[in-house]
């Protein structure tokens, strides 16, 4: 490479001035020794380069535009790089190896937005509940992105996350923990993909409990609005004179005393008419638990009534073809009711209050009714068999006394 080797003969070195780099423009290396050259394209551009030898092989190394760079940095530039050439060690190769690092740091540099997107694309599948599924990109979208969207995820801290919350805490309380388990979530997987470190600052016990006041404190807890099982019968009268599939799947829910989406996700090959019998697969639990559902007269002849306009596999069927009725179908028959103050949820506390005030049924095959889960370890441990007959009594005694045009109040037992 002549004069532009290292090593050898001595050689002159910064042989170029200011004025010369700024006025050459024919194409080709201007030299300023030592292998820092200025080279001029064929459009006049012009860029600074080194040339080396290591290891018995030559190369030529971009420092930059001209425009970018005037001849005192390229000289710097050049002197550090021929440096780590003495010293055995390729500037090319490592230049690369450190945008390489660059470029992995970065790919490490997660917002809070991409983890909990990413959180929720890998646990949606595992979400029974539609409406739960809808409810987490929406509450961090109103309540979260707008404080910690676009800040990287291991920046997070305790003073960010209140930022979110503080507006919410006392507003809207049952609201604000949710938002605040979400937030935890996200970064618990964070940082168990390695895109955070540290203690997670949404966490509630022992940290946040200390700067938030329970949500017991703000607000007593409030139930679902239910009707008193003493004006159920008339409630279920007028219910009856309703038309519509939303009518009768509501009719049904409360015969039964299940839950929304246990009613409105029910299928055919769930049903055993012969029997009886309503088998709700885990899938479609809240426990996760296969729940057998004793079926009374009154819930099989709307069953019956059901399959007089069976359409496909959902007992109750929506408008879509393939779809049930939608969770809020039987809220919006209420309305029409005008018994808007009510929620269909409610209706399994008026089951619960009847069989605890009016019948002398246990109270624990009012809770098996109910499919509550068991929280004390020795009762669950004793109670192994799901007592379904001893349910078909009680699912028989609830159906007449919603369904019974007297109003006597003698015991149901």
């Amino acid at each position: 490479m002549g004069q532009y080797e290292l090593g050898g003969m001595a050689r002159a070195v910064e042989k170029l001035t200011a004025l010369q780099a700024k006025r050459a423009n024919k194409p080709g290396l201007l030299s300023d020794g030592k292998g820092l050259c200025l080279r001029i394209g064929d459009g006049g551009a012009k860029s600074w380069v080194l040339r080396y030898m290591l290891d018995g092989r030559a190369r030529e190394m971009g420092l930059g535009s001209y425009h970018d760079i005037n001849l005192a940095e390229a000289r710097d530039r050049a002197r550090n790089f021929r440096r780590m050439v003495k010293e055995g060690i390729d500037p090319i190769d490592n230049r690369r190896a450190g945008r390489a690092a660059q470029r992995a740091e970065r790919a490490k540099v997660m917002t809070f937005r991409e983890c909990a997107e990413a959180f929720i694309a890998a646990h949606q599948a595992g979400w029974r509940n539609a409406k739960h599924a809808a409810q987490w990109p929406s509450t961090l979208e109103a309540y979260v992105y707008p404080h910690l969207a676009a800040l990287p995820v291991g920046t997070i801290d305790t003073s960010l996350v209140m930022k979110a919350l503080e507006p919410i805490w006392l507003a809207k309380p049952e609201t604000a923990g949710r938002v605040r388990g979400r937030i935890e979530s996200v970064l618990d997987w964070a940082a168990a993909r390695g895109y955070r470190t540290g203690e997670n600052p949404a966490r509630w016990r022992g940290h946040l409990e200390n700067l938030l006041p329970r949500k017991s404190k703000i607000r007593s807890v409030e139930h679902h609005a239910a009707l008193p099982y003493a004006e159920l019968r008339g409630f279920m009268t007028e219910l009856r004179q309703q038309a519509g599939v939303a009518a009768r799947a509501l009719e049904f829910t409360i015969l039964t005393a299940s839950r929304t989406g246990e009613a409105i996700g029910a299928c055919w090959d769930e049903i055993s008419m012969a029997e009886r019998l309503w088998t709700v697969p885990p899938g479609r639990m809240k426990a996760s638990r296969e729940h057998r559902v004793p079926l009374s007269p009154h819930a099989v002849a709307i069953l019956e009534e059901m399959r007089t306009i069976r359409v496909g596999d959902f007992v109750f069927p929506g408008s879509r073809a393939g779809q049930p009725i939608s969770n809020m179908a039987m809220m919006m028959t209420l309305r029409r009711m005008g018994r808007g103050e009510l929620t269909v949820h409610g209706f399994r506390s008026s089951f619960r209050d009847w069989a605890a005030e009016r019948t002398s049924f246990p109270r624990e095959l009012a809770e098996m009714a109910l499919a509550h889960a068991v929280a004390d370890k020795v009762e669950a441990a004793y109670r192994r068999g799901d007592l379904f007959e001893k349910r078909r009594q009680l699912m028989g005694a609830w159906a007449r006394y919603a369904a019974a045009n007297s109003v006597s109040a003698h015991c149901e037992r």
